[in-house]
């Protein structure tokens, strides 16, 4: 098979979470555990951290490995999903896996998957891991899928844990409550392995608290040990600049990434740096700052509230549950405009009246369903955002919404586009 008959077989043939939903969710490790055994497990022959997370967990992942590359270290990034290009999932110092690579993997255990039967996530990780092994990684950054207990990525014993936060999310699979969810997430735990918990959360932190406990690992609350603020004094367009204070030292930090919520996000990375340096990893301070101002050059991150267009200002963001909305609705009341333009798409399994309860009343909706069988039909999108004030049309695709709202947008207003990490990968 060349590469696109290999990409039609996977999205096909391979049962896709992001794509139909829980048609695809396999609830246990059998399938990735026979896959690593048949590519003789490969996630044994390099180091690795693992990252969990409601949100946030895929900015931390692109952080971390940015800092581990400018440190020097040949590093592997493993995440989810992908915006444009299947092969944004599999990096290695921000290089994307080979098409020949994917190609031949799949060709070469054609068999075995039509007997096994795994989802497309679980082939993804044990393709990932093989090319990381092949390719003698120094240390590989995995983000989980969803969960964590059960997720395919849960056969690694990392050098260090990392679970970003909390939120509901994806509570049909891990749970109505945030101590269920945080039990789930809490399953990358693993005995000895110390563990780093970016926001502490009164029902989620004796959760984590009691299984660190068992496991006899150390336990770090980010926000306990750092305090972390933007940088007043330096404004700069385009850069979200900071100051770290942890045990009376200061570090100051320019980012990338803009969203005021990635403040959370960098004291996470900074606390996971710190407890890496205590295993066999050598990290300095120049090389944190020039990773944490270099992770887009180095990794390729998009999507995290991303700048499209400068007339009319036109930003994107992933965010697509209620805590990630919560967070992309306070970044926009941040921003100066005339009038607001929302171009919105979402999927059939998310919380959706409390997302659409946190969207600004004052603005112009376009309301799109991205090209993926998951996604929820426009107009149904558009009767429910009615039920909280929430006014506008409803468009045929993501593209067509998103000409209309530059069509009416004057050049001092804002157009946004979010909803669900599809809405922006078609918008980008």
């Amino acid at each position: 098979m060349n590469y696109q008959q290999t990409l039609d077989y996977m999205f096909s043939r391979l049962p896709m979470f992001h794509r139909i939903g829980a048609a695809a969710y396999k609830a246990n490790l059998i399938n990735t555990i026979e896959l690593c055994t048949l590519t003789g497990n490969p996630h044994h022959n390099f180091p690795s951290v693992h990252i969990a997370g409601t949100n946030g967990k895929g900015s931390v992942s692109h952080m971390l490995a940015s800092i581990l590359q400018e440190s020097g270290y040949k590093t592997a990034l493993f995440t989810s999903p992908h915006l444009k290009d299947y092969r944004e999932r599999i990096k290695i110092n921000g290089r994307m896996i080979p098409e020949s690579f994917v190609s031949e993997f799949v060709e070469r255990h054609l068999v075995d998957f039509e007997r096994i039967k795994p989802s497309f996530f679980e082939m993804t990780f044990a393709l990932a891991m093989k090319w990381f092994s092949d390719e003698q990684v120094d240390i590989a950054v995995i983000e989980t899928g969803m969960g964590g207990r059960l997720d395919s990525t849960n056969v690694i014993t990392p050098l260090l844990s990392v679970i970003t936060n909390i939120g509901l999310d994806h509570t049909r699979f891990l749970g109505n409550t945030i101590a269920e969810i945080a039990r789930e997430k809490g399953g990358i735990i693993k005995p000895g392995v110390p563990v780093v918990i970016g926001e502490t959360h009164p029902e989620s932190k004796e959760v984590f608290t009691s299984i660190a406990t068992a496991c006899h690992s150390p336990l770090i609350f980010a926000d306990k040990e750092i305090s972390i603020d933007r940088n007043l004094e330096k404004q700069e367009p385009g850069w979200l600049n900071v100051k770290a204070v942890a045990s009376g030292r200061e570090l100051e930090l320019s980012c990338p990434l803009t969203g005021l919520y990635q403040l959370k996000n960098l004291a996470t990375v900074l606390v996971a740096v710190k407890s890496l340096q205590k295993n066999p990893v050598i990290l300095q301070e120049l090389n944190i700052t020039s990773g944490i101002s270099n992770t887009i050059l180095n990794t390729g991150l998009q999507g995290r509230w991303q700048t499209l267009k400068d007339n009319p200002l036109t930003i994107c963001d992933i965010g697509h549950n209620p805590h990630g909305i919560g967070l992309v609705v306070e970044q926009i009341r941040s921003v100066r405009y005339r009038n607001l333009h929302m171009v919105i798409g979402v999927v059939d399994d998310k919380d959706l009246s409390a997302m659409l309860a946190l969207l600004p009343a004052d603005a112009t909706y376009y309301f799109c369903k991205a090209d993926i069988p998951r996604g929820l039909d426009a107009n149904t999108l558009k009767k429910e955002a009615e039920k909280f004030g929430l006014k506008g049309s409803a468009y045929n695709s993501v593209m067509v919404a998103l000409q209309a709202a530059w069509d009416a947008a004057g050049k001092e207003d804002l157009v946004f586009v979010g909803g669900s990490a599809f809405t922006v990968a078609e918008a980008i």
